[in-house]
């Protein structure tokens, strides 16, 4: 039987031969890359809280009862038993990993009345986009 190889320098040079071969094919490809777009995950809208428009905000008088402001806002976001007589109402919206909106109002209870109101953030109407429609 006749070896393959006549030496082993051969083996050598051929084995190094292979590895730039390799070794070029795996770099243009990463120059490829630029050539093709890139794909970015899909990251999910995440809403959280309570959205309370300005039309609902707008029904909030000082001197309702709770279940007033319940029916009128829905349950609130955090109830502290530590601070039973406030109620926060917290809304935040996420997309692709960015917060874009965020509001916070605060409600205070005296005695089962409404007696004062903490708006952290302006409020928005809740379908500017259809408001936008019927005026243009």
């Amino acid at each position: 039987m006749l070896p393959l190889f006549e030496s082993q320098t051969e083996i050598t040079t051929q084995m190094r031969i292979h590895i730039a071969l390799i070794s070029m094919l795996l770099a243009s490809c990463s120059s490829i890359s630029s050539y093709f777009p890139t794909f970015a995950l899909y990251k999910v809208e995440i809403r959280q809280g309570n959205l309370v428009t300005q039309d609902m905000r707008a029904k909030l008088k000082l001197g309702m009862t709770q279940s007033q402001v319940k029916a009128a806002l829905g349950a609130p976001l955090i109830s502290d038993p530590y601070h039973a007589n406030r109620w926060d109402y917290f809304y935040s919206l996420e997309q692709m990993g960015k917060l874009v909106e965020s509001q916070r109002l605060t409600l205070y209870f005296d005695k089962g009345v409404l007696s004062r109101i903490d708006d952290a953030t302006p409020l928005k109407s809740a379908e500017p986009a259809k408001l936008e429609q019927n005026n243009g």
